[in-house]
């Protein structure tokens, strides 16, 4: 195993405690600014303003901001305007910092960590404004809190002054002078603000030292994100206000986004086809408890268990259309991989439309078919969003929920008020209900009769044929998890299995003596062998790499050979091809050997009664019970039968013994060891032949000489 900074031949002495780094607070983000914001191109630079623009929502989130102002500059500086409560200015206890210098220079910290400020917000690890800090050249931050205002800079996330500080009117610029505080930051008051006002003013500079040239803000995605966040949380106003080509002659752009109507009009906005259903909204919530640990007065790290409120807010309706869109927010962020809510809500939609198909099968003419997700999901245009304290995201990206409970939460509120819907009284619900479920039993069939039609075009083209072995007794149902196609040792067996057997959902399939050998031969010469073309063509699934598990057309295949050495060495060989060809249907358990007797007991019964017949296995199984009837003083007709084949058999015994699944025996073929089972393919069936011979020679002495027939 390689190792990582492995010293040199010079000895260890070379790597020392003193070639380690220990990188403080913002000095490691700017050492791997890839860690916090994804990269440095244009997606980071975005990351940036969605955490800075996030702090803000997070205020109207919890009701405390009706307003938000997005200004991107023609300096090249970005400024988000709130007129929420205003970044606290009292000094932080633990730090002795000032609020504004806390929440912009130490990573981890903020008002989210569960000290109940905010109930329900998109930021959680307390990173984000710090991480913009100490990735912009300049950040200026204005705080307008009882009737004043406070005012900090920072330049690459340290606290400081810049000489273009407080002159009103002028331009501010990170190339300006800086004066570091020496000893202890301040935070001035430099202005007054209105009785009552209160807010926040974020305006940075992103470090060109940081961020590629080409890394430019993507006002498209921008304006797509206010959009949707002014859906999210109704009454928020917010507006975007681009002066980046003001400079050169050309007008500022300004967008204003306020929708009152919420969720219910992004679905509406959202939505590509023309309507089946109205819009509905699904609203309910639910508790559950977690550990999680809360930092205590002294400040230690405490496991403690709270109880958790989930808000849940689903709109949906169904279209004309076939394709599904769905978004999914957690408390306003965007979650494009889904995760628990997600999961909870497909999961209560196809149980409820199961339910509701079952109820209503005579009329929709269903049947026993149920429907899948992708039937229910046709032409659905979804908003889900929950709204909780602390959700549990898989990274800083925050893409996906991981919080448990909250599936089961969601999942309940959907089914109950779904259900209600599609089980209204009222006229309008009860047409749309009905056109609905319409859809979803359309969409069922259309997919049940696509699949069935592959099937069929399926067993008519395997491998490139227009039609299956003439010698092939198929079976009369399609369903995989019926059907058994037995593999069955010549024609004379053949014939008494073709009365044996049930032709309903057992397939047989003749072969004529020993297959090639397919682990000395090549794919072609298989391919050209008339009897392993024909098995692969019939189990209808490919072979080699190309072997779908999924389009094999039996459920079980089944090996039938004679009870002899000849019958073993037809077995091995026919393993030897499943193996190496079709081994995704050996790994799932779905070969199988038949166990046909070797022998016949006939038990003389007195007087008018039955004969009884009792069959054997083996010598060992056929002494056994020769001493268990001798001792009952049983009396046995004579000559007891032998089988040397599968055709001396009637078609009665067969399927008594070896056919029918009430009463026989099958031996499941699998392979707990692959290594082991490689190696012995190869040992005995290999081209190698001097291990081969070693092996003979050297377990001649294990060899039972009465199954050896000579």
């Amino acid at each position: 195993m390689a190792s990582a900074s492995r010293p040199t031949s010079s000895g260890t002495g070379d790597y020392t405690a003193r070639h380690l780094q220990v990188l403080e607070g913002l000095e490691a983000v700017r050492k791997r600014p890839g860690m916090y914001i994804g990269s440095t191109d244009q997606r980071g630079l975005m990351h940036c303003l969605w955490e800075i623009i996030d702090n803000a929502v997070d205020e109207a989130l919890a009701g405390v901001c009706t307003d938000i102002v997005v200004v991107l500059g023609a300096d090249g500086s970005i400024e988000v305007r709130d007129n929420g409560r205003g970044i606290p200015v009292d000094v932080e206890q633990r730090t002795g910092l000032s609020g504004v210098e806390v929440v912009f220079t130490k990573l981890h910290a903020g008002g989210k960590f569960g000290g109940g400020s905010y109930a329900a917000t998109g930021g959680l690890h307390g990173v984000g404004a710090s991480v913009v800090n100490a990735l912009s050249s300049r950040l200026d931050v204005e705080v307008d809190r009882a009737g004043k205002t406070y005012g900090m800079s920072f330049r690459r996330g340290e606290p400081g002054r810049f000489a273009d500080s407080g002159t009103t009117g002028a331009p501010h610029s990170p190339d300006a002078a800086f004066t570091a505080y020496e000893t202890r930051s301040e935070l001035p008051v430099v202005g007054k603000a209105k009785r009552g006002v209160t807010g926040t003013r974020v305006r940075f500079w992103p470090d060109r030292q940081i961020f590629l040239k080409s890394a430019d803000l993507d006002y498209d995605q921008l304006t797509a994100r206010a959009r949707q966040t002014s859906f999210l949380i109704p009454g928020l106003r917010l507006v975007l206000r681009d002066e980046r080509a003001a400079s050169s002659g050309e007008p500022v752009v300004e967008e204003v986004f306020q929708h009152d109507g919420g969720i219910s009009e992004f679905v509406e906005f959202l939505a590509p086809d023309a309507a089946i259903t109205d819009v509905m909204r699904l609203e309910g919530s639910g508790t559950f408890t977690e550990t999680v640990p809360v930092l205590d007065d002294q400040g230690h790290m405490t496991p403690t268990e709270v109880q958790r409120e989930c808000g849940v807010d689903v709109a949906l309706r169904w279209g004309q259309g076939y394709d599904a869109r769905l978004l999914s927010f957690v408390n306003i962020i965007t979650t494009p991989k889904g995760g628990t809510h997600v999961t909870g809500f497909e999961q209560a939609l196809l149980k409820v439309f199961r339910r509701q198909l079952e109820l209503n099968a005579r009329r929709l003419k269903v049947g026993n078919d149920k429907p899948e997700k992708d039937d229910v999901l046709a032409g659905l245009t979804a908003v889900v969003t929950v709204r909780l304290a602390e959700p549990q995201f898989e990274g800083q990206t925050k893409e996906v929920l991981g919080t448990n409970a909250v599936r089961a939460i969601v999942a309940k509120v959907v089914e109950q008020q779904l259900t209600e819907r599609l089980t209204s009284s009222k006229r309008d619900d009860k047409l749309q209900a009905t056109r609905l479920l319409e859809k979803v039993t359309a969409e069922m069939k259309s997919r049940i009769s696509a699949r069935l039609h592959k099937e069929t075009q399926r067993r008519k083209t395997a491998l490139e044929s227009s039609s299956l072995p003439t010698k092939l007794r198929d079976c009369r149902t399609t369903d995989v998890g019926r059907t058994e196609l037995f593999i069955v040792e010549g024609d004379s067996a053949m014939g008494t299995a073709k009365e044996a057997r049930n032709s309903e959902f057992q397939a047989l399939l003749p072969i004529r003596g020993k297959i090639l050998n397919v682990q000395k031969a090549s794919v072609g010469d298989m391919l050209k062998n008339v009897e392993c073309a024909s098995i692969i063509q019939v189990i209808g699934a490919g072979s080699g790499r190309t072997f779908e598990l999924e389009a094999a057309r039996y459920g079980k295949v089944i090996i039938m050979t004679d009870a002899d050495v000849d019958g073993a060495h037809i077995r091995t060989l026919l393993l030897t091809l499943f193996f190496r060809y079709m081994r995704p249907l050996v790994e799932a358990g779905r070969v199988y050997a038949a166990m046909p007797p070797l022998h016949r007991i006939e038990v003389v019964n007195a007087g008018a009664k039955k004969n009884e017949l009792i069959y054997t296995y083996n010598d060992a199984d056929l002494r056994r019970t020769l001493a268990r009837l001798e001792r009952g003083n049983k009396k046995i007709k004579q000559p007891m039968q032998r089988y040397k084949g599968l055709g001396e058999m009637d078609a009665d015994q067969l399927a008594d013994t070896t056919m029918d699944p009430r009463k026989r025996t099958l031996r499941q073929v699998t392979m707990r060891d692959l290594e082991a089972a490689e190696r012995v393919f190869e040992l005995l069936m290999g081209n190698e032949v001097a291990p081969r011979k070693d092996f003979i020679i050297d377990s001649a002495a294990e060899v039972d000489r009465e199954r050896i027939d000579a």
